[in-house]
């Protein structure tokens, strides 16, 4: 992650997003008015979340669906491939110096 999303407020971020929810509207070819009537949203709740003035985590996810980008949601909270228990396990394993040096055993006598 670039050290720009570590520094940005939470209102660049609500802007960053509104613009984005913007976009996709306007590529569905849909005015607010009309996503908020399929989200089951008011169109105070569509400005507001398109302007980064706010907004709960249900409107954008009822917009979020009208506008097919559900994937969005997924990029937020992506499936675990490994379990932080195996995680903390390797890395235990890896620190841990060893503990024996191997020696060669001289070859027994004939």
């Amino acid at each position: 992650m670039s050290f720009e999303h570590h520094t940005r407020t939470v209102q660049e971020w609500e802007a960053d997003l509104g613009e984005q929810v913007r976009a996709a509207r306007i590529a569905a070819q849909l005015d607010q008015a009309t996503l908020a009537e399929r989200a089951d949203l008011s169109l105070g709740a569509v400005k507001n979340l398109e302007g980064g003035k706010g907004s709960s985590l249900k409107t954008l996810i009822r917009v979020l669906r009208v506008l097919d980008r559900t994937d969005w949601l997924d990029a937020l909270a992506p499936p675990i491939t490994i379990s932080p228990l195996q995680m903390l396990a390797a890395k235990r394993s890896a620190a841990r110096p060893r503990r024996r040096v191997s020696r060669t055993r001289p070859a027994p006598p004939r």
